[in-house]
């Protein structure tokens, strides 16, 4: 029998994270260790990934931009063969607010990945990076070599900063082979329900916020900026379930393997369909039946007008596309959402 790959997930805590070691766990081809340092998420989401796949993860609390704390992971794991690093800062708005925060975490955390893992045999890396590094385009939708436009957050310069570093850092090592993946936007939760978004903030991401006013836990949900050149008012985005994205990460850690892939390579992660803000909103009310209690107000800083994917490389290459449409990100999220309440669906 062949012995499985380790794979370290950073973040594995985390929303995208926690989906991903169970994408990983079904094919019966990695063995799992995750770290996070439940900043914005809890070690209970282990247990709920138990629940689901019968799997137990292999969990370490430590903080990624302290090198020391990183050298220790590798140190009691020599054998990791693989990383796929989601722990980092995600909030536009807490970057606009707190920009050195973002960068301190967010970049520090991923030289110490890519330094330490090299020097201990680690061979191929996942970045999850974001289709923020595109900022403001005028032209849609965007592919993997559209030129950047204005960078709107600390957040998405983190991303591009990201993505550099793993550009410049593997063209320079024997060893290393790595990815970046560029998510649109992640919403949706687990079919069976059991594993979502969990912040431990106030949500500042749309279908969050839309679950937890239907919910009650938020009285009245904000719709930010109603004036963009949209065909509602509305910001668009490319809304994309989390567990399409979870499989994405799948077949890029095979990808790494074949011969012919290059050393480093970028893959959008998107459906290809924009959906406006109030576009997203009359879906959730469908699937739900539930009405939801929301005022428009003004622009957010940091915010992207419009965005949506080209996400044809991604199918060419990777053997990806998109399984969820729109009223399944929304049921799931739902479905999500009452079991946190401890209702039925």
């Amino acid at each position: 029998m062949t012995k499985k790959k380790k794979i370290l997930v950073t973040g594995g805590a985390g929303y995208i994270g926690s989906h991903t070691i169970i994408a990983l766990h079904e094919t019966n081809l990695y063995d799992v260790v995750s770290v996070d340092n439940y900043s914005n998420s809890s070690p209970d989401t282990y247990r709920r990934i138990e629940s689901i796949s019968g799997y137990t993860t292999t969990a370490i609390s430590a903080d990624l931009s302290s090198l020391a704390e990183t050298e220790a992971i590798f140190a009691a794991h020599p054998d990791i063969y693989g990383v796929i690093h989601f722990a980092a800062f995600k909030s536009v708005p807490e970057s606009v607010l707190h920009p050195g925060m973002y960068y301190r975490n967010n970049i520090n955390s991923l030289l110490n990945v890519l330094s330490v893992g090299e020097k201990n045999g680690m061979r191929n890396v996942i970045f999850s990076s974001s289709c923020s590094v595109y900022g403001n385009i005028s032209t849609l939708p965007v592919n993997e070599n559209t030129a950047f436009g204005k960078v709107e957050s600390p957040y998405a310069f983190t991303k591009i900063v990201g993505e550099n570093i793993m550009r410049d850092t593997i063209a320079v090592s024997k060893t290393l082979h790595g990815i970046s993946l560029r998510y649109f936007n992640p919403v949706g939760a687990h079919e069976s329900g059991k594993l979502g978004e969990l912040p431990n903030q106030r949500p500042n991401n749309l279908v969050p916020v839309i679950t937890q006013t239907a919910i009650g836990k938020i009285k009245s949900m904000q719709v930010f900026g109603s004036d963009y050149p949209t065909r509602d008012g509305t910001c668009v985005r490319d809304y994309i379930h989390v567990c399409d994205i979870a499989e994405a990460h799948v077949l890029a850690l095979g990808l790494l393997d074949k011969p012919e892939q290059p050393a480093y390579d970028i893959f959008n992660l998107g459906t290809g369909t924009g959906v406006t803000v109030l576009e997203a909103i009359h879906a959730f009310e469908k699937t739900s039946g539930r009405k939801l209690n929301f005022e428009l107000t003004a622009r957010r800083a940091g915010d992207v007008e419009a965005i949506y994917s080209d996400s044809s490389k991604a199918l060419n290459q990777l053997g990806w596309k998109t399984k969820r449409n729109l009223d399944e990100m929304m049921s799931t999220a739902w479905k999500w959402e009452l079991h946190l309440a401890g209702q039925n669906v």
